[in-house]
């Protein structure tokens, strides 16, 4: 009788923390969201480009930690090479000038689980807002007018980083 309480209580302990993650907002693969798509794509990001992106990064209660929106300066590296974390590397790769994603990326694509004291705490999934800005110094051709023009309606279509 003991052992197969001691086994119901694993279970339910098992099944509660399945829960907690999945309240909490907490991923385990990388989850990209298009929240924005121009109706043309001249310019796609493509590994070893310099790119220059807007974001703004949350923790899953909310919390922004950082945000070049803000700042009104965005952020430039070059893809692909490991000058930001594993998660907006792949992220971002195929996204078009004057998109805009959402990427939900797991602690073991971000700062794992040493987190980035004091701002981001170990294990944490982050949460990023991104808009591509340019590609190797190419803005978005028309890109701005095609936003003042939007109706209003998000795309939100999301994607595994392997379906793109």
């Amino acid at each position: 009788m003991c052992l197969r309480y001691s086994l119901c209580l694993i279970f339910f302990s098992l099944i509660l923390l399945q829960g907690f993650a999945k309240k909490t907002g907490d991923v385990t693969e990388l989850q990209i969201g298009v929240k924005f798509k121009p109706t043309t794509c001249e310019v796609k990001a493509h590994k070893g480009d310099m790119i220059k992106v807007h974001y703004r990064g949350k923790l899953t209660d909310g919390t922004v930690f950082d945000s070049s929106f803000e700042r009104d300066e965005p952020f430039e590296f070059e893809l692909g090479s490991g000058q930001v974390i594993k998660g907006w590397d792949q992220g971002l790769l195929g996204a078009c000038v004057g998109e805009k994603r959402k990427l939900k990326i797991p602690a073991k694509l971000g700062y794992g689980e040493q987190g980035s004291p004091p701002t981001i705490p170990g294990g944490a999934t982050l949460i990023f807002d991104t808009e591509l800005i340019a590609v190797n110094e190419k803005p978005a051709g028309g890109a701005e007018e095609e936003e003042e023009e939007d109706d209003g309606e998000d795309v939100d279509d999301t994607y595994g980083a392997d379906e793109l």
